[in-house]
């Protein structure tokens, strides 16, 4: 409307990775899994999904014999509080710092996690122990799995065009403590060839805060709820912790929506497929990387920072898509661009990103 103050473009002032310190080459696992799932490594076949799946090693929270053993739902949580908060606290600080920003600056704190309980919920501990403003609003996000790293930045850029202007964003994930010792279903045997741990940082602000230089700036978001599909993707919770539900073929899923999805998503904020030179997507895997090449017609090469990431990290859920967009603005990459992630729900999840020039 004439007159109206066109709303802010939030920007990302800084971003800080991280994985816990047990970085275990994936050839290692590959035996422990000899040991977890006996009758399905009586087909050595099965055990190829390992190789398949083009990680070379992944962070686990603890030290891999740690796994061999049976672990109660509460002993997993424990150690998801413990190392959880250990990781967001070294990151936080890290990306306060990188932002050139002060603790008791911050006034909105958004943490996204799915792979443990917490309550107080973890923004709680993090305002403690970083001194942050204890009037600063926080917003944890919890259930949007692979998701969420997208989601949750779209959200800390809302927080920002709501007058919110330092905001600190956080996504931690330990999904190594989501196997379930004896239960040899594929999809505890998959999650087991695929999940890793690791964190990630962001301080996202008014463009007119001092500090440095954007790193990003974010122009909005579209979110899409697939109708009856809940069964695809996430957790059933039984006495040994959170146990992984996959149930329907997502790379599938992807070649069949995303093509539409994303023209959707550009074209709420009159944007267009062709304006976008960089994709930063969330790598579920290689099957899911390759659908997406499909569905939007990608060059050769165009996700490999998300399958480098893939290779070096495995898939740490929420925070992955986040390590990919790290490596993305390692490259000094311009121009527009779109952060695509998807989780259960099922959903898909988009920010549209600009790096400047």
């Amino acid at each position: 409307m004439p007159g109206m103050t066109p709303a802010p473009v939030p920007v990302i002032r800084s971003l800080v990775t991280g994985t816990p310190p047990h970085l275990t080459p994936q050839s290692e696992i590959r035996e422990a899994a000899r040991t977890l799932f006996p009758r399905m490594a009586a087909r050595p076949h099965l055990l190829d999904v390992f190789g398949n799946a083009q990680i070379d090693a992944r962070a686990l929270a603890r030290p891999l014999a740690w796994y061999t053993q049976p672990r109660g739902f509460g002993e997993k949580n424990d150690v998801f509080l413990q190392e959880a908060r250990t990781l967001i606290r070294r990151l936080a600080a890290g990306a306060l710092a990188q932002a050139q920003l002060l603790p008791q600056d911050v006034d909105a704190v958004v943490v996204v996690n799915t792979s443990g309980l917490s309550t107080p919920s973890l923004d709680a501990d993090l305002i403690g122990f970083l001194g942050l403003n204890r009037h600063a609003a926080r917003l944890p996000v919890w259930g949007l799995g692979c998701a969420g790293g997208a989601a949750g930045l779209a959200r800390a850029a809302d927080l920002v065009r709501a007058g919110f202007r330092r905001v600190l964003y956080v996504a931690v994930e330990l999904c190594s403590l989501t196997l379930v010792k004896g239960d040899e279903s594929k999809s505890n045997f998959v999650g087991t060839a695929l999940f890793s741990d690791g964190g990630a940082a962001l301080v996202v602000t008014h463009p007119d805060v001092p500090g440095p230089a954007p790193l990003a700036h974010l122009h909005g978001a579209y979110s899409t709820l697939i109708e009856h599909s809940e069964d695809v993707m996430g957790w059933d919770v039984v006495d040994d912790g959170l146990k992984v539900r996959f149930s329907r073929d997502i790379p599938a899923l992807v070649r069949g929506m995303m093509r539409e999805n994303v023209q959707e998503a550009l074209a709420a904020h009159g944007w267009c497929r062709q304006q976008v030179q960089t994709f930063v997507v969330h790598p579920g895997g290689v099957k899911v990387l390759a659908a997406y090449e499909e569905a939007l017609s990608l060059p050769v090469g165009a996700l490999d920072t998300s399958r480098r990431v893939l290779r070096s990290y495995g898939n740490m859920s929420s925070a992955t898509v986040l390590f990919v967009l790290e490596e993305a603005l390692k490259a000094s990459l311009t121009g527009r661009a779109l952060l695509s992630a998807m989780g259960p729900g099922f959903s898909a999840e988009h920010v549209l990103l600009e790096f400047p020039e």
